[in-house]
């Protein structure tokens, strides 16, 4: 389970967005539907992500947040030695939903087909 305290803390305040930002690029990618929103590669690398909040806006006792994810992937070969597959990174991008509880702080990632 994901929990954004430090953003629920900071939620209506003017340093939301970088708390945001801060506790999101915190957290573990094996947590965010990165590997659905592969368009160019077909495996997400192990390279940090950043994170861009698009909007945040409060709906019936959630903070919900667009947030804009940028990130690496790779075209996996089958490693053998004649392998012609390059095994360069291509950039990745994709739009994240957070949706965060405002009693619990607890958050669902929605990937957007944006």
């Amino acid at each position: 389970m994901i929990r954004l305290s430090k953003s629920l803390n900071a939620w209506g305040k003017p340093e939301f967005n970088a708390v945001l930002k801060q506790d999101i690029e915190q957290l573990d990618a094996r947590h965010l539907p990165l590997q659905q929103g592969l368009t160019l590669s077909s495996h997400v690398t192990d390279r940090p992500f950043q994170a861009m909040i698009i909007s945040a806006s409060e709906e019936a006792g959630l903070i919900r947040a667009k947030v804009g994810i940028f990130y690496t992937g790779v075209i996996a070969g089958c490693s053998c030695a004649d392998d012609p597959t390059p095994i360069d990174e291509q950039n990745e991008y994709c739009v994240l939903r957070f949706d965060v509880d405002r009693s619990t702080a607890d958050a669902t990632v929605t990937l957007l087909a944006e």
